[in-house]
C-alpha cells in the first residue's frame, strides 16, 4: 500500500477535548478510527479511547496481514467496541456510562469499506467531488432524508452511540475500489457543523491532506468563533503519486513490511481488549447500569 496521512485534533470553546483518531496498518491493510466522546455523559474522552484502542487490538489480532472479512471485521469491531465500554461502566460502578460516537475506515486489496455510529462522518472525494458520504444517526438527518421540516431540530440529537444502554445501531458500507488520488477524511462533527459539505469538498480536493487538513480546522474553528465544538480531523490520499521529495508529512508505503509487521498510532492498552465479544455479558452489564439507575431516580422522588 502507498497513502498519505495527517491527523489533527483541536479544541475549540469546550473544558477539555473528548475527541481521538489514530490508525494502525499492517502491510496489506489498514483501518483509520475517530471517536467524539459524548458530552452530557461522563468520561467521553474514555468511551472514545476505549473504541480506538478496541479496533485497533482487534486489527492487530486478525489482520494477518489482512482481515479475512472486512465488513465483518467492522461489525464485529463496533459490538466489541461497545462492550469494552459497557464493562468499563459496570466494573467502576458507574450510574451513568461514558458514550462516544465512532467512524472507521478499514482499506485493503484497494478496497475501502467503513462504518459509522453517530454523527462522526466519512467523506470520500475523487476528481474533486464527493463520491460518498455518511448519514449520521441523528434526528435532524433522518428529519431531511424523509423530505420533513427540520426547522428547530438540535443537529446534537442522536439516536444511536457506542454506551449507550440499549444495543447501538450502525452502519457498514463499501467497498469501494480505490483509485489514485482519492482522498478520505474522517472528522468529529466540529467540522461538518460550522463548515458545509461543498466547503469541505473543494479543499480536501484542492490540497495535498498535509495542507487540507490543518485547513480545514483552523477554517472550522474561526467561523464556529468562541462557541467551536472540538475539531477532528484524519484524512488519507491513496496512492499518492511518486514525486522527487518523499518527505511529504504523511507518506507511508508499506511494501517493505513482513508478513507479520503491525504499526499504530494507538495505544491498544490491555490484553482484555481482544476478549472474544460475549453478547450475554454485554446484556448482563448493561441491565445492571439501568437497574442502578433506576434506584437512584426512586431514592430522589
Amino acid at each position: 500500500m502507498k497513502f498519505s496521512v495527517f491527523q489533527l485534533s483541536r479544541r475549540g470553546g469546550r473544558e477539555k477535548n473528548e475527541d481521538r483518531m489514530g490508525y494502525s496498518y499492517t502491510r496489506d491493510a489498514g483501518v483509520f478510527v475517530l471517536a467524539d466522546g459524548m458530552g452530557g455523559h461522563p468520561e467521553g474522552e474514555v468511551a472514545a479511547q476505549i473504541a480506538l484502542q478496541t479496533l485497533s487490538a482487534l486489527f492487530q489480532r486478525d489482520a494477518r496481514p489482512r482481515v479475512p472479512v472486512p465488513a465483518a471485521f467492522l461489525a464485529s469491531g463496533v459490538m466489541a467496541a461497545h462492550h469494552q465500554i459497557i464493562r468499563y461502566a459496570s466494573n467502576k460502578a458507574m450510574l451513568d456510562t461514558p458514550r462516544t460516537t465512532l467512524v472507521a475506515a478499514l482499506v485493503q486489496e484497494g478496497e475501502l469499506h467503513w462504518v459509522h455510529c453517530g454523527d462522526s462522518r466519512l467523506y470520500v472525494v475523487r476528481d474533486g467531488a464527493l463520491l460518498a458520504r455518511t448519514q449520521d444517526h441523528s434526528y435532524l438527518e433522518a428529519q431531511a432524508k424523509s423530505g420533513m421540516a427540520i426547522e428547530g431540530i438540535n443537529r446534537n440529537v442522536l439516536f444511536t452511540c457506542l454506551g449507550s444502554t440499549v444495543r447501538p445501531m450502525f452502519d457498514v458500507a463499501g467497498p469501494v475500489r480505490l483509485r489514485e488520488g482519492d482522498k478520505v477524511l474522517l472528522c468529529s462533527d466540529g467540522l461538518w457543523g460550522s463548515m458545509g459539505d461543498d466547503d469541505i469538498v473543494a479543499t480536501l480536493a484542492a490540497l495535498p491532506v498535509a495542507e487540507a487538513v490543518p485547513t480545514l480546522v483552523e477554517e472550522a474553528l474561526f467561523t464556529a468563533g468562541d462557541s467551536s465544538d472540538n475539531v477532528t480531523v484524519l484524512a488519507l490520499e491513496w496512492e499518492t503519486p511518486a514525486h522527487d521529495d518523499f518527505t511529504t508529512s504523511g507518506f507511508t508505503e508499506t511494501e517493505q513490511m513482513g508478513e507479520g509487521e503491525f504499526a499504530s498510532t494507538i495505544q491498544t492498552g490491555e490484553d482484555s481488549l481482544i476478549d472474544e465479544m460475549d453478547e450475554d455479558a454485554i446484556e448482563r452489564s448493561i441491565a445492571e447500569i439501568n437497574a442502578a439507575i433506576q434506584r437512584t431516580a426512586v431514592r430522589r422522588r
